[in-house]
């Protein structure tokens, strides 16, 4: 009677176990890479912001996608609408919060988060805390945002 061999594998076993070991590695890897952190991406956004804040408008524009659209209560933007509204701001300061990060895809970034901005728009006071979300792509290896909006907190109905 032959003893029983309970640690017996079938030949190619450790090749094929191998194989699926180094695939994982590889693609958590690629993953990790690809994917950036939320701290990485609000690094990301505030640039957006002190870019505009700042009104340094070719630095602005080169972050924005060529394809970039934002929604405001006011209408819908395209990019050089977003980049014209740089000269109707006069921000004194933004403070981002509440920040969260989705990743929809290895490419693409979902953002929201809570901005508190000091400053007046067209002469108007704009201060007051607004909830914003933006939509991040990755495209030839950078980072650009192709959709923004922001909308001011209102008041709870009592």
């Amino acid at each position: 009677m032959l003893p029983l061999r309970f640690n017996h594998k079938p030949k190619g076993f450790m090749k094929k176990y191998m194989t699926y070991v180094m695939t994982a590695l590889f693609a958590t890897i690629a993953i990790s890479i690809a994917a950036p952190d939320q701290d990485a991406m609000m690094t990301k956004e505030k640039a957006a912001w002190q870019a505009f804040k700042d009104k340094k408008t070719d630095e602005f524009m080169k972050l924005l996608s060529s394809n970039f659209m934002a929604v405001y209560a006011d209408g819908i933007q395209t990019k050089q609408q977003e980049i014209d509204s740089i000269k109707k701001w006069d921000m004194k300061s933004f403070a981002l919060s509440d920040y969260k990060l989705v990743m929809t895809d290895a490419n693409t970034a979902l953002v929201t988060y809570t901005v508190k901005v000091e400053g007046t728009a067209d002469g108007q006071d704009a201060s007051g805390n607004y909830n914003a979300a933006s939509i991040w792509q990755m495209k030839n290896g950078e980072w650009h945002p192709i959709f923004h909006t922001n909308i001011k907190q209102q008041a709870a109905a009592k």
